[in-house]
């Protein structure tokens, strides 16, 4: 089958859910026997995410060939449930470094460098790119920001020159715009979106299918009929995109509207219905959660939850098997101390310490992990969270009380985290990064091994410093056991302490491979340890 491309653009605001849309029809496609690929192009002229802060632009995702992308390709992978690869984002600012690197080489020849056609070539090689290298059927390429954005122009014509390339046939454009809804009146309001839709064409794209997101359900099916006439569509083409109270119940809410049977007509595919069996079952037992559970997630980035937007879900996964609601606390660590932590932490039924960079907030990481393990309440640490209740354990346990990271107090006799001895003297931060998946070797009999049920796993790692292995046999001689290692033993990968009921901290990021229909197997267990913490805590309340 010749690969076919579908363009999801969006209108009159940010934040509509292209990239909810364009993960739905994904899994909506893959589940009719389809190959599909996904791809953010992002107009902002950083060359990727890495270096940005949270604030900015949320989480940074981490694909498993250690690319850093835009946390939308997290929704990409947990709803298509397909492992996206270094093509699947694309900034301007990796378009003209990619450019300017080619023209200080010669590989233009002398030519004058120009927008067209070397940036739009540029980006279309980029397009193709993600096809050929996983094979796929379908290439969904999500393009982001607003029609109308100065910075956007570049990706439109690159699309446009793509849709020409390989024929009406195959390729489709998805227009994203917002429906206000306006109180005074009572009334939905379609001229946002015919305007969209009118500065699309001037830019000698007509979208195929117009999907229309609205808060408010749009009752009066006029409204349908005016759009699909103003802005040139078919009207079975104009869909519904209404506020839903569960994510992953966006590929059904919008098949109801036939989207993927519209899809697949426009692209002249030949597929059979979708089989969403599967995702029903996990939608099913969504809807059977009978019992709430406190996690509190303590970082330093909880004024944006888009900052741990994959460590939400991986809770939200492992609440659905079960049969839990999550009930966050955003527990904000510089808040955090020895005087607070009880009015803050005392109420949590599990304690989940997440991944970043720098020393804000770091002591009060470790007065969480440190309280975790002293009222035995379920802990999992993530990343950073790993290396802070590792320095907690050499300060509180071991006695040595100047104990830290290399990142934070180059000066401490006892650096318990710290760059290993190859990473030293490289100057370029990204040189000492450890990106993507690496293999990690389990312990028998300990939580790692009972939550993956396999001797050997590969996680997705974004981190530079390292457990430091001159403290290794002080650590295990004082009940701290190190039950993940790099396959040659010289990697500690994670952590856990035998004698809590549930107490680990992982050095990667497994988060990025939790899945809403399948959970991370890390997840599940210390949501299933912390509901058994809460109902001891409910059992001692009754009894008393």
């Amino acid at each position: 089958m010749t690969t076919k491309y579908i363009f999801v653009t969006g209108g009159v605001v940010s934040g509509l859910g292209k990239g909810i849309t364009a993960a739905s029809l994904g899994r909506l496609l893959k589940a009719r026997g389809l190959k599909v690929a996904a791809q953010k192009l992002d107009p902002y002229i950083n060359v990727d995410p890495g270096t940005m802060s949270p604030y900015q632009h949320g989480e940074v995702y981490v694909t498993e060939d250690g690319a850093e992308t835009d946390l939308d390709l997290g929704h990409y992978e947990r709803f298509i449930d397909e492992n996206l690869n270094k093509f699947s984002n694309l900034t301007t600012g990796k378009v003209y470094s990619n450019v300017l690197e080619k023209e200080r080489k010669g590989d233009y020849l002398g030519e004058t460098v120009q927008v067209i056609p070397h940036i739009t070539n540029e980006i279309k090689s980029f397009i193709y790119a993600v096809g050929k290298d996983s094979d796929a059927d379908v290439v969904i390429t999500e393009i982001g920001g607003t029609v109308g954005d100065i910075e956007s122009q570049p990706f439109l014509e690159a699309i446009r020159q793509v849709s020409v390339e390989v024929g009406q046939e195959n390729s489709l454009f998805i227009h994203v715009c917002l429906v206000p809804y306006l109180k005074a009146s009572q009334e939905h309001k379609s001229k946002p979106a015919q305007h969209s839709a009118k500065e699309l064409r001037s830019l000698g794209i007509n979208p195929d299918i117009m999907v229309l997101r609205s808060d408010e359900p749009i009752e009066d099916k006029s409204i349908f009929k005016k759009i699909a006439m103003f802005c040139h569509v078919k009207p079975d083409c104009v869909i519904e995109n209404k506020t839903i109270s569960v994510l992953y119940k966006a590929p059904l809410m919008l098949e109801q509207s036939n989207f993927s049977n519209i899809v697949c007509r426009e692209l002249h595919i030949n597929a059979p219905a979708p089989d969403m069996s599967e995702w029903q079952e996990m939608l099913d037992r969504i809807s059977s959660r009978n019992k709430t559970v406190k996690i509190g997630l303590c970082g330093k980035y909880v004024q944006l939850h888009d900052a741990y937007l994959s460590v939400a879900e991986a809770l939200h996964h492992a609440g659905y098997e079960n049969k839990a609601f999550i009930d966050i606390h955003w527990i904000d660590t510089e808040l955090i101390t020895e005087y607070s932590v009880d009015e803050l932490l005392g109420e949590v039924d599990g304690i989940l310490v997440p991944g970043g960079f720098g020393n804000r907030g770091v002591e009060g990481k470790i007065i969480a992990a440190k309280y975790a393990r002293e009222h035995d309440i379920p802990y999992l640490g993530i990343c950073l969270g790993m290396q802070t209740a590792v320095i907690e354990y050499a300060r509180d346990v071991l006695g040595f009380k100047d104990a830290d990271s290399g990142e934070f107090a180059p000066e401490s006799k006892h650096k318990v985290i710290d760059l290993m001895p190859d990473q030293k003297g490289i100057i370029d931060m990204g040189g000492t990064m450890r990106l993507g998946a690496y293999p990690c070797k389990i312990r028998k009999g300990t939580i790692m091994e009972n939550a993956y049920g396999k001797s050997e796993v590969a996680e997705r790692h974004r981190h530079r410093y390292e457990f430091n292995n001159e403290f290794r046999s002080q650590f295990e001689e004082n009940g701290m056991m190190f039950t993940g290692t790099s396959p040659n033993g010289l990697l500690v990968e994670a952590v856990e302490i035998p004698s809590q009921k549930f107490f680990i901290g992982v050095q990667y990021h497994p988060e990025f491979k939790s899945r809403p229909n399948h959970a991370h197997p890390l997840f599940r267990e210390f949501v299933r340890a912390s509901v058994e913490k809460m109902n001891e805590k409910n059992d001692q309340i009754s009894f008393s």
